[in-house]
């Protein structure tokens, strides 16, 4: 029989113990970092994440933002720190490769066998999957498309409806300009919004295949012929000065607001831009629902990739030492609830299955029918092909529209990048 100090001991302990374990989980964070978004996107995630904390007492989720080029420069130095995220916004394709291969991210293909995987189309999934293992999990797709103003285009007599070709689209642009309307705003100096042209052109003139043959070394790579004609076509419409003075000094975010302010008629961006774009204008409305269009890219002639879309795959990736209710939180977040309330609102386009058939803005439903009926989704240069040679297309898209280089020599670029990336 045990002795009373021993009992007395024994109880301290035990108490101990408990507290200790009260304490580590009361001490549970979560840390998500993402890409800066919308206030209602906030909200939306905010919401989630409260819900999350009501159900599991002791944990609390922290939700950070960066901007765009913040975000891509300093999540590597922050994987490598005590400071890591644990959930971190991500892409599929060599941006995620790099970070899997660094060791920074975690291998969640057992935990997608509980039937998570299953929410996802197989070409979600495929977007985070390396070397056949899953590294991550799908958020949304985006499309990108010319965002446009209607009262515009209709003020200087371009049918948008009549723009299907290349072309078709350099005509409307040089009919805006005769009738003192500024085609195109566009944020050059953040380089990425410019690649959108590069990158759309890519995709029309190469095709699946072509980026396929480019990145396995055949023939010229991204020196090859269509990659040149890629320049070409850019090169044509630099030549009709279609963008707003100042436009290599113009961020994202400003040219976001411009177009919002009715500054001009297009605006190539991603479908993501319908919320920000009302947020960022000086009436924080923007252009009236009544008078916004999202129209596809249009088509080249001879082009390889005339039924594809350009756009995003993004989701979430996990760090590889973050706390085991990271996984449920994550799970929680892309529920197919949640995901229809997202659709609702008109945040994004949703990926879960199912999810699409929330959506209530005619921009969303047009970027649910493009995707579903696209031969292949084309995702972001700087995802599919690396940080270092995404830089290069962005540096090589704002060269052509400064007319400080050739399509053949962007074309060559673009091979060495690749090749000594």
């Amino acid at each position: 029989m045990l002795s009373h100090p021993r009992k007395t001991l024994m109880i301290v302990s035990v108490a101990t113990l408990l507290g200790s374990v009260q304490s580590a989980m009361a001490d549970t964070t979560i840390r998500v970092m993402r890409v800066e978004i919308s206030q209602v996107e906030k909200d939306y995630y905010a919401e989630i994440a409260r819900e999350f904390e009501n159900s599991h007492p002791g944990v609390t989720i922290e939700l950070d933002y960066l901007s765009n080029e913040a975000y891509k420069s300093k999540l590597p130095t922050l994987l490598q720190s005590d400071q890591r995220p644990d959930i971190f916004y991500s892409w599929g394709g060599e941006a995620l490769k790099e970070k899997v291969e660094a060791g920074f991210v975690k291998d969640l293909t057992a935990a997608m066998q509980d039937g998570w995987q299953a929410r996802f189309p197989d070409s979600a999934i495929d977007a985070f999957t390396i070397n056949g293992k899953i590294y991550g999990a799908p958020l949304y797709v985006t499309e990108v498309g010319l965002w446009t103003n209607t009262a515009l285009t209709e003020k200087a007599g371009v049918d948008i409806d009549a723009i299907d070709t290349w072309q078709d689209f350099l005509n409307a642009v040089a009919t805006l300009k005769e009738a003192g309307v500024t085609p195109i705003v566009v944020g050059a100096k953040d380089g990425w919004p410019m690649h959108f042209y590069w990158g759309s052109l890519a995709t029309r003139l190469a095709g699946q295949q072509g980026f396929k043959a480019a990145k396995a070394g055949e023939g010229e790579g991204f020196a090859a012929p269509p990659f040149v004609q890629v320049g070409e076509k850019l090169k044509q419409l630099v030549e009709l000065e279609p963008f707003q003075p100042g436009f290599m000094t113009t961020t994202y975010e400003r040219a976001s607001g411009m177009f919002g302010d009715g500054e001009a008629a297009f605006h190539l961006m991603g479908d993501w831009d319908y919320l920000p774009s009302k947020q960022r204008s000086m009436s924080g409305e923007g252009v009236p629902d009544e008078d916004l269009r999202f129209i596809s890219f249009p088509t080249v002639e001879g082009g390889q990739g005339n039924e594809a879309t350009f756009g995003g795959l993004n989701g979430w990736a996990i760090t590889r030492d973050a706390p085991d209710e990271t996984v449920a939180f994550l799970k929680s977040l892309l529920s197919l609830d949640n995901q229809r309330e997202a659709a609702r609102r008109g945040i994004f386009v949703p990926i879960v299955k199912g999810a699409e058939k929330a959506l209530t803005t005619p921009y969303g439903r047009k970027v649910a029918e493009d995707i579903d009926q696209a031969s292949y989704h084309q995702i972001f240069l700087d995802h599919d092909l690396g940080v270092s040679v995404g830089a290069t297309v962005n540096d090589i898209s704002t060269d052509i529209a400064q007319g400080v280089t050739s399509p053949e020599e962007a074309a060559e670029r673009v091979e060495e990048a690749w090749q000594f990336r």
